[in-house]
């Protein structure tokens, strides 16, 4: 298992490049947030679906690692996404993952997506995490 602390050191020194910030991490589950900026958005006023996907991908990405510890090699293997609202352009997106199962070489979770202070989720995302041996 790895904590929250050591989850953010890794992605830092790893992925220098993610927006994404880790919030909660523990039970099988993780809470990501990325503030939306000015790339974040597609015309219309709406957070792109790359975004989304990328904040679902971390989510799952990091309750692994809470389970797992700090496995850098663990890989998406399957992401799929419905797009359910138009999310608010003025608003962080909240990433709430729980993992369905962990088993030895595969993780399944599911990412409930929100616009923050919004209850409806905007996107839901079902995703599988290959794990090395």
């Amino acid at each position: 298992m790895a904590t929250k602390a050591e989850i953010i050191e890794f992605l830092a020194s790893d992925y220098p490049y993610t927006n994404c910030t880790v919030e909660a991490v523990g039970d099988k589950s993780a809470t990501v947030k990325l503030q939306v900026g000015a790339n974040d958005l597609r015309p219309g006023g709406t957070v792109s679906g790359p975004v989304l996907m990328t904040v679902a991908d971390v989510a799952l990405y990091v309750a692994i690692l809470g389970e797992i510890g700090i496995v850098p090699l663990a890989v998406t293997t399957s992401l799929s996404i419905n797009f359910m609202r138009k999310p608010m352009a003025d608003r962080d997106i909240i990433g709430v993952c729980h993992l369905m199962k962990m088993g030895k070489s595969l993780a399944v979770g599911e990412v409930f997506l929100y616009s923050e202070g919004i209850e409806e989720p905007v996107g839901h995302v079902v995703g599988t995490y290959s794990i090395p041996k």
